[in-house]
């Protein structure tokens, strides 16, 4: 592995869309995208019958202020797409650096990932969970395909947030922002 671009010199436009038409080795890229850390969230709606549905998501990001929208995606194969699909509302719960056990719950595919979590339904009946650091209530906007993903689009319809400490993601593991002062999780205006 080295620092040198891991990249085409020219592109072809028409081919960068395409399925396996890449030149860049998906494990190394994987691991790249890997150095950047990220939030952990639960994604969150409910089933077409009402049953809660979750699973763990850092694929999250800000779009827009105004309006206020939000994104994240899914995997085209995962489980859950129909479900997320379908939903007219889904949230977006931002864990605490306590919630690492909660993240490997909902990365993992279960009968019942709610069994013993505290929980209410939110807009839409998408579940927010207890305890989490930030929840962005959205209204399923809009969707979008992207390579082997698809990309949904939330406008964000209410959200809550405390100033307890973010659970992080980076390099394939867990972890956890310390201040430049050295104290996490103080409650500083900024």
């Amino acid at each position: 592995m080295t620092d040198a671009p891991k990249h085409p010199a020219h592109p072809d436009p028409a081919a960068e869309l395409a399925s396996d038409n890449s030149p860049i080795d998906p494990r190394d890229f994987r691991n790249a995208l890997g150095t950047f850390a990220t939030g952990v969230t639960i994604i969150t709606a409910a089933t077409a019958d009402g049953k809660p549905y979750g699973l763990t998501c850092n694929s999250f990001a800000s779009v827009s202020l105004n309006p206020p929208l939000l994104l994240w995606s899914l995997g085209m194969f995962s489980q859950g797409v129909g479900i997320f699909q379908n939903a007219s509302h889904f949230a977006v719960n931002v864990l605490g650096a306590s919630q690492q056990a909660l993240s490997n719950k909902f990365a993992k595919s279960s009968e019942d990932k709610f069994a013993g979590v505290e929980w209410t339904p939110g807009l839409g009946n998408a579940p927010i969970i207890a305890g989490c650091v930030a929840n962005f209530q959205c209204r399923a906007a809009d969707r979008y395909y992207g390579g082997d993903h698809i990309i949904f689009l939330g406008a964000v319809e209410a959200y809550a947030y405390n100033r307890q400490e973010p659970l992080l993601f980076v390099r394939g593991g867990y972890g956890r922002f310390i201040p430049p002062d050295g104290v996490a999780g103080s409650d500083r205006s900024s």
